[in-house]
C-alpha cells in the first residue's frame, strides 16, 4: 500500500516489543512493504525485563496512522502499541552538532549555545562540538543560527515519546495469545501474502 500523504503530517508511534534478535527487521520490513519512509527510529531498553521499546516517527494521513498501528499490532514479537497524535506527550532527542569555531569566532558560538541551552562537551583548535537536548524544533532552529559558523558534522538521535500521565500506558494493554488467532507461524501477517491485486480488491471492498 503506497501511503496517502493528504493532509498528512509526522505522527510517533511507540512499540514495545520482545527482545529479540530480527524483531527490529520484522517492524522496518513492515514499513518498507507499505513504502513509508521512516524519519526517526529510536530503539532502546525498558524497566520491563525482555522488553524493548522503539518511537518511530513517520508521515502519514489519519487513514494511514490507523493502518499502521493495526498492521504493527499484527507482528508476533510487538506487545503494544501507542500513536500519539491525540495525547499529552513529552518528544526530546539529543544531538551533537560539530561547528567551526577559531579564537575569534568561539566566544559567540559560546553565546548562541547558552541561549539554546546547549552544552560545549569537547574543545579542540578549530572546532567545538556541542550537546543539545529538546524538541526537533529546537534542534532546527539551533542548527539554523550556527549554520553561519560552518556546520561540520552532526548526529541526531531521532525522537524519543512517553505519553503523560500514568494511565497512559495502562490503556495501551499488553496483549495475550488469544490476540494472535489473525497471524501466520511465522509471526507476519496475512496480508503480505496476498498478492498485490487481491490486497487491493479487499482494501476496496
Amino acid at each position: 500500500m503506497t501511503a496517502s500523504m493528504t493532509d498528512s503530517r509526522l505522527r510517533t508511534f511507540i512499540a514495545h516489543v520482545e527482545d529479540l534478535p530480527g524483531v527490529l527487521n520484522r517492524v522496518t520490513s513492515l514499513f518498507r512493504r507499505r513504502s513509508y519512509n521512516i524519519e526517526s527510529l529510536a530503539v532502546g531498553r525498558t524497566h520491563e525485563a525482555g522488553v524493548s521499546r522503539m518511537t518511530l516517527v513517520i508521515e502519514a494521513d489519519d487513514h494511514g496512522a490507523r493502518r499502521i498501528e493495526a498492521n504493527l499490532y499484527k507482528l508476533v514479537n510487538v506487545l503494544r502499541v501507542e500513536e500519539t497524535a491525540q495525547r499529552a506527550t513529552v518528544a526530546r532527542e539529543l544531538a551533537l552538532i560539530k561547528v567551526r569555531a577559531d579564537a575569534g569566532s568561539r566566544p559567540a558560538v559560546v553565546q548562541v549555545c547558552e541561549v539554546f541551552r546547549a552544552r560545549v562537551i569537547d574543545v579542540a583548535p578549530e572546532a567545538l562540538i556541542c550537546e543539545i537536548t529538546g524538541p526537533a524544533a529546537k534542534i532546527d532552529g539551533f542548527v539554523d543560527v550556527l549554520a553561519p559558523f560552518g556546520v561540520v558534522e552532526m548526529v541526531r538521535t531521532g525522537a524519543v515519546a512517553m505519553v503523560r500521565s500514568a494511565a497512559g500506558s495502562d490503556r495501551a494493554a499488553r496483549r495475550g495469545p488469544d490476540d494472535r488467532d489473525d497471524r501466520g507461524d511465522d509471526g507476519d501477517d496475512r496480508d503480505d501474502r496476498l498478492p498485490d491485486d487481491r490486497r487491493d480488491a479487499r482494501d476496496a471492498a
